[in-house]
């Protein structure tokens, strides 16, 4: 994941949860410290962040319409679900996703 990437990402959340999240928000998000958390969001924000932080970040992006459902959490094109089951589904697994976002922010 790319610095202007993470950018998008927290707008995409902010989007999704329909609150603007900040830096300190991101941090909260990727298990930073709350002192100098911010500022890290900040600096990836530019240079991007560390393979453990993208590799969470990823994870919670699927709270968003923008981006896909990761195929190890993709169990909705299984032969076993009804192919008219599937769009309600995924749905209410990105409102789930949405939920773990807003846990996560306290």
């Amino acid at each position: 994941m790319t610095g202007p990437e993470l950018k998008q990402l927290r707008a995409d959340l902010s989007d999704a949860l329909e609150r603007k999240l900040t830096a300190a928000d991101m941090a909260k998000l990727c298990g930073l410290p709350e002192k100098g958390g911010a500022d890290t969001i900040r600096r990836w924000e530019v240079s991007g962040p560390t393979p453990a932080a993208t590799r969470v970040l990823r994870v919670l992006a699927m709270a968003s319409e923008r981006y896909p459902i990761l195929e190890k959490f993709d169990i909705f094109d299984r032969h076993d679900v009804r192919e008219e089951d599937r769009p309600a589904k995924r749905a209410a697994f990105r409102e789930q996703m949405r939920d773990e976002v807003r846990r996560r922010l306290g």
